[in-house]
C-alpha cells in the first residue's frame, strides 16, 4: 500500500464565507483587530513583559481561518512548499504528513518535564512522539511494499525540542557569525593565507583566499557563508525570526508580511496580512526570553559522571559552556544574517529576569548549553531520507534540560538517554565506544549526571493570568 500525497480539488463548500461568518458570535479571527504593529513595539513604550504578554498570545492562540489559517487553492506545480499544498482526504483544513498540524505553536512545545508521571505540562516545552512534524514527503510506504525492510519515507521527521534559554542561544550564534565574518575579511585581506574558523573554542575549519575567490573546501559544520545557524535540527536558522517565519506557514498556512508583502494574499485564501510584522516581532520577543534551563546541586556521583563527561570525549560537541562577550541580545528587521548588528529594533539584557543568565567576568554571559552550534556527521544509521546533502548531519542537540526531554534524537527514535548514546555514530563513534566500554557503576554515575540538567520549574511565570 504506497501512500502518495495526491493533488485533487478542494470540495470543501462553507456556509459562510468572509465578513458574513466573521460578524457571528465565536466566528471571527481569533486574533481580533487589536493586533500589534512593528511601531507598537518600536516606539510604543511597552514593558518587556508587556510584550512577552504580546508573544504569549501569537504562541497560545489556535489561529482559524478567518486569520488566514491554511492555503488557497491547490498549487498544481507546487504541492508540498507551503501556499498550495492539498488536504488530507479532501478535509479543507489539516493535511499532516506535511504540516498544516496544528493551531498553535504550544500544542508542540508543551511538556516541560518527561521525567514524572503524568508529565509536566506547561509553555514552551518539548513534544512528544506524536506531535512529531512530517516534513517534505511526497512517497510513504507504510506497510513495506517495496520490500526493504522498513516504512519507506522520502521527508523528514522533526521530534519538536523545547524553547528555553534560546535567547542566549541566539546571542551566541550571532557573536559567533560576527566573528567568522571578521575572519573571512582577514582571509580577502592575505590572499593565499590559511585562516583557522575557530570562534567560542568551536573549530568550523580552514578559509583562504585564492585566484580572486575565497575557497570553503576545508570549512566544516557551517555554511560557505560563515553563518552560523543554530536552530532547526540541521541548524537551518541563523534566528528565532527566521525560524518562526517558515514554522507559521509550514503548520498553520500562517504567512507573514515580511515573507510575502503587506495586503499581499500570496496564498490565495482570501486574507491577508496573517502575521504582521509587529505580531512575529512580539513572537521572537516572547520566544528568546523564555527561561534557562538549569543544573541541580551534583552529588558525588554525578561529580564522577561530569568528569566522565569530558575524559570519553562527549564535551568535543557537547561543550558544556560557551561564552557571550555580552548580555544584550539585539532583534533586527529586517535581518541581514551576515550582519547581526543592521537595523535592529530592540534589545533585551540576558542578564536579568525572566532569562537570568550568569555573568562572565568580562561582562558576557555564561551558556551552559552543552553544544558547539555546529553540524556533525552522525552516519547512516541516524540518516533522514529527504535525499538532500544534508540527510545525516545534524546540529550538535543542546544536552542542558536533558533529564525532562524524553524521547531523543531528532525524530524521538530513542526513548531513553542510554539509547540516544548507543545510537550515536560517524564523528561521534568514538565517544559512543568510549562510553560503551565503561563498567556499569561509570556509566551510571555519567547517566546520573545528565539526569541533573533539567528544564525550568516555571516557564513563563507571571504571564498566563
Amino acid at each position: 500500500m504506497n501512500l502518495r500525497l495526491s493533488v485533487g480539488a478542494v470540495g470543501v463548500c462553507l456556509i459562510f464565507s468572509g465578513a458574513a461568518i466573521a460578524a457571528l458570535p465565536g466566528e471571527g479571527p481569533r486574533l481580533g483587530t487589536d493586533r500589534i504593529t512593528q511601531d507598537d513595539v518600536e516606539f510604543g513604550g511597552m514593558t518587556l513583559f508587556e510584550l512577552r504578554q504580546q508573544g504569549l498570545r501569537m504562541f497560545s492562540t489556535p489561529f482559524n481561518k478567518q486569520d488566514g489559517y491554511g492555503d488557497g487553492p491547490i498549487n498544481p506545480a507546487d504541492t508540498t512548499t507551503p501556499g498550495g499544498r492539498p488536504t488530507l482526504q479532501n478535509n479543507g483544513t489539516f493535511l499532516r504528513v506535511n504540516g498544516l498540524d496544528g493551531q498553535t505553536c504550544l500544542e508542540c512545545h508543551s511538556i516541560v518535564s518527561n521525567a514524572s508521571v503524568p508529565a509536566k505540562l506547561g509553555i514552551g516545552g518539548v513534544g512528544g512522539s506524536v506531535t512529531n512534524a512530517m516534513a517534505g514527503p511526497t512517497h510513504i510506504d507504510v506497510d513495506d511494499e517495496d520490500q526493504v525492510g522498513f516504512a519507506s519515507y522520502d521527508g523528514r521527521f522533526i521530534n519538536p525540542p523545547f524553547l528555553f534559554g534560546s535567547g542566549g542561544v541566539e546571542l551566541l550564534g550571532k557573536e559567533m557569525t560576527i566573528e567568522l565574518q571578521a575572519l573571512k575579511a582577514q582571509a580577502e585581506a592575505n590572499p593565499g593565507v590559511d585562516v583557522a574558523l575557530i570562534t567560542k573554542g568551536v573549530d568550523f575549519g580552514v578559509i583562504r583566499f585564492v585566484g580572486g575567490a575565497l575557497d570553503t573546501s576545508d570549512v566544516m559544520g557551517v555554511d560557505d557563508d560563515l553563518v552560523v545557524r543554530p536552530f532547526g535540527r540541521k541548524g537551518e536558522f541563523p534566528t528565532v525570526r527566521a525560524f518562526d517565519v517558515g514554522a507559521m506557514a509550514f503548520h498553520f498556512g500562517m504567512q507573514s508580511t515580511e515573507a510575502v508583502g503587506v495586503d499581499v494574499d500570496d496564498d490565495g485564501d482570501g486574507v491577508v496580512n496573517e502575521i504582521m510584522t509587529g505580531e512575529l516581532s512580539a513572537l521572537v520577543i516572547f520566544n528568546t526570553n523564555l527561561e534557562r534551563p538549569f543544573k541541580n546541586s551534583l552529588s558525588n556521583k554525578a561529580k564522577k559522571g561530569r568528569a566522565l563527561f569530558r575524559t570519553i570525549g562527549c564535551a568535543d560537541c557537547h561543550i558544556p559552556i560557551l561564552k557571550t562577550n555580552s548580555t544584550i541580545l539585539t532583534y533586527s528587521f529586517p535581518e541581514i544574517p551576515a550582519d547581526p548588528a543592521a537595523n535592529v529594533y530592540y534589545d533585551v539584557d540576558l542578564s536579568e529576569a525572566p532569562t537570568n543568565f550568569n555573568e562572565t567576568p568580562n561582562g558576557g554571559l555564561k551558556v551552559n548549553l552543552f553544544a558547539d552550534l555546529k553540524r556533525h556527521d552522525l552516519g547512516l544509521a541516524l540518516a533522514e531520507t529527504a535525499g538532500g546533502a544534508l540527510d545525516q548531519v545534524f546540529t550538535t542537540a543542546r544536552l542542558w534540560g536533558v533529564a525532562d526531554t524524553a524521547p531523543y534524537m531528532h525524530d524521538g527514535r530513542a526513548l531513553t538517554i542510554g539509547e540516544a548514546i548507543d545510537m550515536h555514530a560517524g564523528e561521534a563513534l568514538n565517544a559512543r565506544n568510549n562510553f560503551a566500554a565503561l563498567p556499569n557503576n561509570q556509566k551510571a554515575q555519567l547517566l546520573t549526571f545528565l539526569l541533573s540538567l533539567r528544564t525550568p520549574n516555571n516557564p513563563a511565570a507571571g504571564l498566563v493570568e
